[in-house]
């Protein structure tokens, strides 16, 4: 699924409750939904919020985001849930 919207309109709320909405079906409880089907994932990975900077280690928030979302899809495989939510937010619009 890829979700878009302006600013402020629930996107990153709807991405958060989704991910509860999943794990909780995974574990075999109740689910806050009218109805829920899904496939057992063998991982669920989420990158929710913003990743800072690591200065200490001469690494830039993009550079970071990077290494989180990298790290997510070596890991993953095609029985994996992955959420990602404003992969790129790290970069400024005008430098490119």
């Amino acid at each position: 699924m890829l979700l878009t919207g302006p600013n402020m309109g629930g996107k990153s709320t709807l991405l958060r409750a989704t991910c509860v909405a999943v794990v909780l079906a995974q574990m075999g409880a109740p689910v806050p939904a009218r109805s829920c089907v899904l496939t057992p994932a063998d991982a669920v990975f989420a990158r929710l919020g913003g990743a800072g900077d690591r200065i200490h280690a001469g690494e830039s928030t993009f550079l970071v985001e990077c290494a989180e979302a990298s790290a997510i899809l070596r890991g993953a495989t095609r029985d994996s849930i992955v959420a990602l939510d404003e992969l790129g937010r790290g970069t400024s619009t005008f430098d490119g």
